[in-house]
């Protein structure tokens, strides 16, 4: 498909790295950070800041990869921060950039004009995700593309709206797209296209499935149980399994969302499958060891973990996150017994979607709260432990009338990579 704009890049080097972050969550998609030699409290003062580049708005994380970040906004004149459910029109343009990893400098950007007609309008979603010579972006309308890394050629790219008669939901394009093998897969949405698999290299493709008239943002998430690969998908009408190599369901039971609102990918833990939305609207599914099947064990229990914002996180048997009531809990599966909450990581009372970001390392976690603070802590099944925080930006959009910062940053090369809708920045956090 021929590109849907002009095309504007600036081509400059860049130097590579290793242990890069090229996705959503991270290299193998489980937010772990498993570069060693990072720092275990912050200096005085706070960390670093070893570089700032100007963005605009969005809330889709950066992505690092070959000495290159990749980051996407929206660029507009209009008033977008707006944290309503209305779905107005603004008018602007979606833009890819690559920026160099060293000092934060464009190597090139391509910009496209993007009408929103969604809530939270600020920009895009969906974190950058980098394969090989390629780097994948899906805006918030549903504009695909296949850029070349070096030269920002485009190699293919797809209006998903257009192409499967449909329209984007309430709060945009938001299930990260998953690569796996050949194949990019991705929500679309339209009659029997709820997910599509396409041809990474030429964006033919292979095979779609399902109807979900609200579609959802929960992101393609492969397991593998019984010995045999299973692509799960959280709808919001279905929790469902089917074959990645062409699409064929294995099992499905069924699920309602609130609102629309189902965003987590699901968890494994043992033999169990655990997924969850707004208003408690939570399932237990257990997975037959033998085969590609299931059965619901049990579903609205009280007082456990219901994202709206941030994944999870599964250790053993337990497993920590943000419930949609803005505080952090841990829950112990498959029982969901609570083992505690609270409320240190954003501090104050919560009003509700108070968010933080997730990610382990060694035997602690980084964590990113929408205040704009870098926070050490360890959990465990006993409770919270605060090691260090530092403000390291400023949160500059709004929800719910409070301000917030709702990006997920990117931890790569000893630095974390953070942006809100004015500026990334690079932050040493090498020892």
């Amino acid at each position: 498909m021929r590109t849907l704009t002009a095309l504007s890049c600036l081509l400059m080097t860049a130097t590579s790295f290793a242990d890069d972050w090229p996705q959503w969550m991270g290299p193998a998609r489980d937010n772990v950070w498993r570069e060693s030699g990072i720092i275990k409290k912050f200096p005085e003062g706070g960390p670093k800041v070893l570089w700032r580049a100007p963005v605009a708005g969005g809330y889709a994380g950066p992505a690092v990869a070959d000495g290159r970040v990749f980051v996407t906004d929206y660029v507009t004149s209009e008033n977008v921060k707006v944290d309503n459910f209305d779905r107005n029109e603004f008018t602007g343009k979606e833009r890819v950039q690559c920026l160099e990893e060293a000092t934060g400098k464009q190597i090139w950007q391509h910009e496209y004009p993007v009408k929103y007609s969604i809530s939270y309008p600020s920009g895009p979603r969906c974190t950058p995700n980098v394969d090989g010579d390629r780097v994948y972006t899906l805006g918030a309308e549903g504009h695909l593309f296949c850029f070349n890394v070096e030269t920002c050629k485009i190699i293919w790219s797809k209006d998903i709206k257009k192409e499967y008669n449909t329209k984007a939901a309430i709060w945009g394009y938001a299930g990260h797209p998953l690569i796996d093998g050949d194949k990019l897969v991705t929500l679309a949405g339209g009659e029997g296209s709820h997910v599509v698999a396409l041809n990474k290299m030429t964006g033919e493709e292979i095979w779609r499935n399902g109807t979900d008239p609200d579609r959802g943002y929960s992101p393609p998430t492969i397991i593998e149980h019984a010995g045999v690969r299973q692509l799960v998908l959280l709808r919001t009408n279905a929790v469902s399994s089917i074959n990645p190599d062409d699409g064929k369901e294995y099992w499905s039971i069924p699920y309602k969302a609130s609102n629309s609102s189902i965003i987590m990918s699901p968890v494994v833990s043992g033999n169990y499958l655990y997924v969850a939305g707004y208003s408690n609207q939570s399932v237990l599914i257990e997975l037959s060891p033998d085969k590609p099947a299931a059965k619901e064990v049990w579903r609205g229990k009280m007082n456990i973990i219901c994202p709206i914002n941030v994944q999870p996180f599964l250790i053993d048997d337990v497993l920590y996150g943000f419930d949609q009531k803005g505080v952090m809990r841990a829950i112990r599966l498959p029982d969901a017994e609570k083992l505690w909450e609270t409320t240190d990581v954003i501090g104050g009372r919560p009003k509700g979607s108070e968010t933080a970001f997730l990610v382990r390392h060694e035997d602690h976690f980084w964590m990113f709260n929408e205040l704009g603070e870098l926070i050490i802590a360890k959990l465990s099944p006993e409770g919270y432990e605060e090691i260090d925080r530092a403000k390291v930006i400023e949160p500059s959009n709004l929800a719910f009338g409070r301000d917030v910062v709702w990006s997920m940053p990117a931890f790569a090369n000893k630095h974390a990579y953070i942006r809100n809708d004015n500026e990334i920045i690079c932050v040493d956090l090498a020892e």
